[in-house]
């Protein structure tokens, strides 16, 4: 099965997940993200106050964008208001609480420090929609005619509480009266936006915390720590001998866990446990979870066994949302991490599916090693093969090869090959019960894109 490169369409900035690249090149320049910013402010103008929320990771370059969307906004009239180091979806809270028109995320995510990007959220606090996006685009080389005279330019200004303000959102989410009193837990931080609030909102809720990676020095994001390397949490479990690991990307939208025996849970297993309580306590909406087509079968056999669907989308949490708020769902999310609870956020958070995670544990009594083995995922292997100009997906000799596979895993298993949307990669997924056919499918198929690339 092919899916193309996900959300591109007919936009030529934006991707999967907002605008994405390399720190002070094209389009990551103060130039552009001046002119992004100056686009957005006009698609999203209306009446009456024009306000930009603008939140940043640690990463060195923030120090360069963050006063070019400060500039773009200010241009054409608005106030920019910067909270500095805080999670994506605080962004989104914000946004929303203060009822401001836009909100910005200055973040990379997972990626090297090197790296830097931009999600934009509307005033109801949801990332923009493709539509949107393409819109932001539209204007952007026009822009410039609508400069603001200078007596109508408009301010900045620095809100000092916002980090106070989104640690009170997220613990309000964790039942009243329940304590995380007993409970060691070992949080790695990336370097990342969390560093400062994750630690802050368990301890207050009276764990015993041990930081990781919580000393940004605006180069060391994401480098040997956090989400996309678990082995960082699952050693610091095993070596502080902790009750639960909890692992976030740098802009702390995602999550992966450890149990107490050092074994890395993701997103799926994520999913369900909350899926389940919620089901439960009659929380769940919908009857259904969201997820995207690279969530294991496992996970949707067993929801079936409780009497819920698993509806899958394409890959980006953005996707996931705009299924949920079709279908009135209120957990959906990715096997990467990304779990959204719209009950509480209108993204993916890190911190609060942590808290569902942890109370569930609380209310349990169990270990999180068999609290959260709700299921036993099938053998599923992911393979990536950066590639360049050449689109190898376009090669003869590579479909060929993948309507081979897709024959061998017909009836028995699942194939999935995709252009990532925020880097140049070839992502290859199969699933199926045999865990060597599974090797084989994935092996011979990367070797086959290679040699096209």
């Amino acid at each position: 099965m092919f899916e193309g490169m996900d959300g591109i369409g007919t936009r030529r900035l934006f991707g999967t997940d907002g605008i994405r690249g390399r720190a002070n090149a094209e389009p990551m320049t103060p130039e552009t993200m001046m002119r992004v910013a100056m686009a957005a402010a006009d698609r999203f103008d209306g009446s009456g106050q024009r306000t930009a929320i603008i939140a940043k990771d640690t990463r060195l370059s923030g120090y360069l964008l963050e006063p070019a969307l400060v500039c773009g906004f200010i241009a054409l009239g608005w106030e920019a208001v910067t909270v500095g180091p805080l999670p994506t979806p605080a962004v989104s809270v914000l946004t929303r609480s203060l009822r401001a028109n836009l909100g910005v995320m200055l973040s990379a995510s997972h990626n090297p420090f090197h790296d830097n990007g931009i999600k934009i959220f509307g005033p109801d606090g949801y990332k923009l929609s493709d539509a949107q996006e393409q819109g932001v685009e539209a204007v952007m080389a026009e822009v410039e005619s609508r400069r603001a005279s200078p007596e109508a330019l408009g301010r900045a200004r620095r809100m000092e509480d916002a980090q106070g303000r989104y640690i009170e959102v997220v613990k309000s989410s964790f039942p009243q009266g329940m304590r995380l009193d007993g409970l060691r837990i070992a949080v790695d931080c990336a370097n990342g936006a969390a560093y400062r609030v994750a630690p802050a909102v368990l301890s207050e809720l009276g764990a015993e915390v041990i930081p990781v990676a919580v000393s940004p020095d605006g180069m060391n994001i994401n480098e040997a720590c956090g989400a996309s390397h678990p082995q960082t949490i699952c050693r610091a479990v095993r070596d502080c001998r902790a009750d639960i690991g909890l692992s976030f990307d740098g802009d702390a939208d995602r999550l992966v866990l450890s149990d107490e025996t050092g074994r890395p849970v993701d997103g799926d297993r994520v999913m369900a446990l909350i899926a389940a309580a919620w089901q439960r306590c009659g929380q769940l909406r919908g009857g259904a979870v969201a997820a995207t087509v690279m969530s294991n079968l496992g996970l949707e056999r067993y929801l079936d066994t409780i009497g819920l669907r698993l509806e899958r989308t394409r890959v980006g949490d953005r996707y996931v949302v705009e299924h949920m708020r079709a279908r009135a769902l209120n957990v959906g999310g990715e096997q990467s991490g990304h779990i959204v609870l719209r009950d509480f956020c209108a993204t993916g958070d890190g911190l609060l599916a942590a808290l569902q995670v942890l109370a569930e544990l609380v209310r349990s009594g169990k270990p999180a090693s068999e609290a959260l083995a709700l299921f036993e995922p099938l053998p599923q292997r992911l393979e990536n093969v950066r590639y360049g100009a050449r689109d190898p997906l376009m090669v003869p000799a590579v479909q060929r090869a993948v309507a081979d596979a897709e024959a061998q895993l017909d009836g028995i298993g699942r194939l999935l090959i995709r252009k990532s949307g925020t880097e140049p990669l070839i992502r290859i997924m199969a699933e199926a019960e045999d865990e060597h056919l599974v090797g084989e499918v994935v092996e011979g198929l990367a070797a086959d894109i290679r040699a096209a690339v």
